[in-house]
């Protein structure tokens, strides 16, 4: 089997995502996208008639994140019309998926350069959102909207489900603060020490001016006493009357056992942002026919289903069952990237693994840089890329949860 090489990593700053007020929210998709298509090109002098496919991962594939943005952000970035393109969807963990079928294409020998990487637009959605549930449609997060699928396997909302979590694992408020917290500081030091540089493009406006080139999200005069003051987001939320049910009695009667009071707010939770990511992925025979030198090789990916029900609880089993098809021990692991979904998430995963927490999101997480849902697998691919060469890591593995209860997962290595 061929190698699957990644030559380089872009992403954007990730901007506030509430409407109207972050720095991208009046931006197309295809805009965020192209950026970053274009900045592979560009940096790269990539003949992007040479493009076998371009794979990205999009959640809400609705209204402007409709239409394939794979292909038409392609188009806007001005490649060759013989380069393809493709759109997917693993809700929160299509920015892995995306990099995963690219190396998968060109492992088997069939495509030699490959183009992955994902979009996001939280204020996008946030108002598409609202107008589905002011029709009477569920939004994404909130069990599946299919009552046969319910009564199968009872699916919660996102938030409900990091809470029900933390009581089903002993896991306090008070660890969840202190989580996030290291998350803003270990964010604070990666900006004013330039660690994201290397992959950072500024996103530009129409007219050349620049919208945004330095990450908008992160709260770095956090304290613990400030967390420690919110108030929890989803108690309201479990309780809430769902015509006969609420998700509180969804999680109940798969594990009626189990009460809880909400720990997760707004500051232990992940952002809502908007951003974009992509990755060059090439075989080593195209790499040197180019003159495009490797930055690292995929290892081995992987995918994995859990409990839907509970939602959030794959990717310690999506570690894993990755590490098996590396053939390699959690030791071996020089960095980890788990996105910071809830807090519950990365917690519960240090803890399963008996992971050592200096090498864990050590540049901080989705807490405090936010989460563009499509996106934000690609992001934490480069982000861990980056690290390991300033580090001399040699292994990284990221993963991440997902709805319906789903982990993707890759383990990579710096050459």
């Amino acid at each position: 089997m061929a190698e699957a090489y990644i030559i380089d990593a872009v992403r954007t700053p990730r901007g506030a995502g509430k409407p109207g007020k972050g720095a991208l929210t009046h931006l197309h998709p295809q805009h965020l996208a192209a950026t970053v298509l274009r900045a592979l090109k560009d940096r790269n002098h990539l003949d992007t008639s040479t493009v076998d496919d371009v794979i990205w991962s999009t959640s809400s594939q609705v209204g402007k994140q409709g239409g394939d943005l794979g292909r038409m952000a392609a188009l806007d970035a001005g490649y060759d019309i013989t380069a393809s393109g493709t759109t997917l969807d693993r809700f929160c963990g299509g920015g892995i998926t995306s990099v995963n079928l690219a190396a998968a294409s060109v492992m088997s020998g069939m495509e030699d350069c490959v183009i992955a990487g994902g979009t996001e637009m939280m204020s996008f959605t946030q108002v598409h959102g609202a107008e589905q549930a002011n029709a009477g449609i569920r939004p994404l997060g909130m069990g599946s909207g299919n009552a046969h699928l319910d009564a199968v396997h009872p699916q919660s909302h996102q938030g409900v489900c990091g809470d029900a979590i933390a009581a089903m694992e002993g896991i306090d408020r008070g660890a969840l603060d202190a989580l996030a917290l290291v998350s803003q500081q270990r964010a604070a030091v990666a900006i004013a020490e330039g660690r994201f540089a290397k992959s950072l493009i500024p996103v530009l406006n129409d007219d050349g001016s620049v919208a945004l080139d330095r990450e908008e999200f992160p709260r770095p005069e956090t304290t613990l006493e400030g967390l420690g003051s919110l108030k929890a987001s989803f108690d309201a939320i479990a309780d809430f009357d769902l015509g006969g049910t609420t998700f509180r009695k969804q999680i109940q009667r798969k594990y009626p056992d189990l009460d809880w009071k909400g720990v997760h707010h707004a500051g232990n939770s992940s952002g809502v942002v908007d951003g974009a990511a992509a990755l060059l992925i090439t075989s080593p025979a195209y790499a040197e026919k180019h003159g495009l030198k490797p930055r690292a090789r995929v290892v081995a990916y992987a995918n994995q289903g859990d409990d839907p029900t509970l939602m959030l609880n794959a990717p310690v089993p999506a570690a894993k069952k990755v590490l098996a098809k590396a053939g390699l021990t959690v030791a071996d692991i020089d960095l980890w990237e788990i996105n910071e979904a809830f807090a519950v998430v990365a917690e519960k995963f240090i803890r399963d693994l008996g992971l050592d927490r200096a090498k864990v999101n050590v540049n901080g997480g989705a807490m405090a840089l936010g989460h563009p849902i499509g996106a934000t697998g690609s992001i934490l691919i480069g982000t861990v890329l980056d690290e390991l060469e300033r580090t001399g890591g040699r292994y990284g593995l990221v993963t991440m949860c997902a709805a319906g209860g789903m982990a993707p997962a890759i383990v990579i290595e710096r050459l």
